[in-house]
Formats: structure tokens, sequence, C-alpha cells
């Protein structure tokens, strides 16, 4: 039999997109995702650099800029928390403008804040103004939302950990790429807005071969129902605590782990510049890894014992924090970033497995059910990735009292094991415990139960 053709009308538009159905799949539909993956993670990867910008500049700014340390995390928590809600429009803002056509918007925006910062950023400017500025840069955050949202519609359910994985990957590593540039400028005696400079036209770039590269899919439609039942789902809220403890560790972390150096270990600028990038670099690259390892073994699976692990590298990192043994704090700090890494490409394969999950329980087969799962996952993305970005604020809010406390960062460290735990037992309670009662009753029957949460 023949393939299914992809059918498309002006605009970049394809009308018919079958993922599941393998002829259509195996002859043209895997060579369109993976092109629109690769141009997505571009655009997403920038918006990561942009987002994670002034945790970054912080380290430039120096006692000439009259900023205290709680200033710092204040400003940084600010960007992070626009970054989280910004999200919520950015994910439906897709099936309102095309994948294609918001990449190439979204991307063009983030402009705005990268040419505001190179306009203001000099010794004298109000922290005001600084704040203000910073508060634009959160539009980069969400970027991510709108990325994930899109190339979760363009491929099959088999492949999504995998290539969700590689999308947000790819866009977590525009932390430590930015980190890592910040290194040479301040190597060189450069400043900021060289910085700056660099990123400009970058993003000129990634959305001109946005408009060039990809396509829309005129299967996302605007759904605002969607958002209505993703909200009313317990589900949804579940996983967005969950994704509070991983992704919001990352993105937490990353924009804190330089002040922590500084303030607590009394590292220059750029002695911690030396350090900060690898923590998020491994978490990136590892994130791809996590969504196959839920594709083979179940995310709920995955993300238990990731749980585990992570409380386990706070224990220690509290130690360390106590004893001030900067090569401990650092070795382990960079476990957890991987760590976290894992548990995002985890926690995200769960969330298309878990409708999907629930339309088959609900009776529904063949597309019906991939209908139900695609419309429900993709509107709940959003507000996942939304909560779990407030994570990162919760986490430089917690240094910035914790160091106004006790001088230290141990108290918030305290406070992110106890996180974990209950973490470890909520996902253990809603997707890995099974009744002994229904276990009996189904073993005596000799009947098999529906596909279980464990599996997701």
């Amino acid at each position: 039999m023949t393939a299914p053709a992809v059918t498309r009308r002006r605009g970049r538009w394809i009308e018919r997109w079958d993922p599941e159905d393998e002829r259509f799949w195996q002859a043209t539909g895997e060579g369109i995702a993976n092109r629109n993956l690769w141009f997505s993670v571009l655009s997403e990867h920038i918006g990561f650099s942009v987002w994670t910008l002034w945790s970054v500049l912080v380290l430039f700014m120096g006692p000439e800029y009259g900023l205290t340390p709680a200033d710092k995390f204040l400003l940084t928590s600010m960007v992070t928390l626009v970054g989280a809600v910004v999200r919520v429009p950015y994910t439906f803002a897709v099936a309102v403008f095309g994948g294609r056509n918001w990449t190439i918007i979204s991307a063009s925006l983030l402009l705005v804040p990268t040419v505001a910062a190179f306009a203001v950023m000099r010794p004298g400017t109000s922290f005001t103004t600084f704040l203000l500025v910073g508060l634009l840069a959160g539009i980069g955050g969400g970027n991510f939302a709108s990325s994930m949202t899109n190339i979760n519609a363009f491929f099959p359910l088999r492949k999504k950990g995998w290539a969700l994985g590689l999308n947000a990957g790819g866009g977590n590593i525009g932390v430590p790429v930015i980190q890592l540039v910040a290194l040479a400028i301040i190597g060189a005696h450069g400043g900021p807005r060289l910085l700056l400079g660099i990123y400009i036209p970058l993003i000129v770039v990634a959305a001109a071969l946005a408009a060039v590269f990809m396509d829309n899919l005129a299967t996302v439609r605007n759904d605002t129902g969607a958002a209505k039942d993703a909200a009313r789902d317990a589900h949804t809220w579940i996983m967005s605590f969950l994704y509070v403890g991983t992704f919001g560790s990352f993105i937490g972390y990353s924009f804190a782990f330089g002040q922590v150096l500084t303030n607590q270990f009394g590292r220059t600028p750029l002695q911690a510049a030396y350090l900060t990038f690898i923590g998020p670099l491994l978490g990136s690259l590892i994130r791809p890894v996590g969504g196959r390892l839920a594709d083979r073994y179940g995310g709920a699976r995955i993300t238990l014992w990731n749980y585990v692990g992570m409380a386990a590298a706070t224990a220690v990192l509290v130690m360390a924090s106590m004893r001030k043994s900067l090569p401990l704090f650092v070795s382990v700090f960079v476990v957890l970033f991987v760590l976290s890494g894992l548990g995002n490409g985890s926690t995200y394969k769960m969330i298309p497995g878990i409708f999907q999950t629930k339309a088959l329980a609900k009776g529904l087969t063949g597309e019906e059910a991939v209908a139900y799962g695609r419309r429900l996952s993709g509107a709940s993305m959003g507000l996942i990735g939304a909560v779990g970005a407030l994570g990162g604020v919760g986490i430089n809010l917690a240094f910035r009292q914790s160091f106004l406390s006790y001088g230290s960062g141990t108290g918030a460290f305290v406070a992110f094991l106890a996180f974990y735990a209950a973490c470890f037992a909520l996902t253990w309670a809603v997707y890995l415990r099974r009744p002994v009662r229904q276990a009996v009753t189904e073993a005596t029957a000799g009947t098999n139960s529906q596909l279980s949460y464990a599996e997701v």
C-alpha cells in the first residue's frame, strides 16, 4: 500500500498529520518532524540563554554597581518568575498562530530584553531599572513551553520521550553556553555589553531559520476547552508538583550557583564562572537520556529513583556546606544538576503517557484515543512547565532568605531535601503504588489490568 501523503496549503501549513500511522511516519513524517525539531531546538536554546542572561550579568556587577547579594538574588528570582508565568500563554500561542509562525515571533521578541540590557548595563543605573529590564528577559522562558507543545504534536507516542528530551535538552543547554561565553569574555577582560552584542545577531539568525525551514500543523487547533479540561485534571497539578522538583531545581540552581560560590565560598566572578557551567551543561545533555529511559522502563519508575538520588545528593550538600568544603560542594552540586536533568526527561515523558492511559481507560481506541491524549497533554504541558519553573523562583528566594538569616545556603538545602522527599512519596503513592486488594482480585480472576501508570 502507498503511504499517505502530506497535504499542504500555503504559508507552510501541513493539513494532514498522522505520526501514529507507521507507513506515513516512515515515508514522510519522520523527516519533517526531525527538521522541525532541530530548528525548534535552536530557537529554544537562544530563548534559554536570554532567560538566564541575568544569572551571568550579575557576576559582572561588582561593588561599583551598588547591589547587595540579596538584591542580586531578588533580581534573578523575578526574572525566573516572569519566565514561569509567560509559559502559559506561550503554550496556547502555537494553536493560535501555528508552530512555525510563533517560533518566528517568539524568537524575534528576544531582541527586546537583549537590546534593553545592552542600553542600561553600566554602573550608576538604579536597581529598579535593572529589575524592570531583567523582567523583560523572562520572556525567554516562554519559548520552552511553546516549543515543547509544538514538537509534542509532531511525534508518535513511542518517540515522544526521546524527542521531547532532545528538544528540552537542546534548549536547556543554552544555560551553560551563555555561561561559557561569559567565562571567555571575563577571562579576556571584556564587559557585559560584549556578551549582549554577541547574542543580538544570533537571535535574528534563529528567527530567519525558523521562517525558512519550519512548518505549521493545521491539526493543532485553537481549543480553549483543552486548557480548562487540563486544569481540572488532578494529574496536571500532580505532575506540576513533580516538575517543580526536577526542572525547578535545574533552573533555580542555574541562576543561583554562581552567587552561592561568590557569597559563601569567596570565589571571584572569574573563579565562579569556571565552575558554574559544568552542572547545567551535564544536566542539559542528560535530559534526552532521561526521556529514553522513560520510554523503555516507564517515566514513573525513573522519576521515583531519581528523587532518591536527588535527596541523597542534597544531604551531602548540607554536610559540605556546613564544613565549607568547596571541592565536595562543587562535585555534589554537579551530580545534583545531572539528576535534575535526568528527572526533567522522565517527568515530561510521563505527561503524554498519563493522558493516553486515561483515554484507554475511558474505552477510547485508535485515532480517537490518540487525539484525546494529544489534546490534553499539549494543553497540560504549558501549565506544568509554568508551575515547574516557579520552583526556580522558590530556590532563589530560599537562598536569599538563608543568606540573610544564616550567612550561608545551608538552611535552603535542608528545605530542598524535605521537598525531594515529598516528591518521592507523591510519585510512589500516585503512579507506582498498587492496592493489594486490586492485585489479589486480578490474580484470582486471571485477567490483565489496563495499562498502569507505572508504564507511562
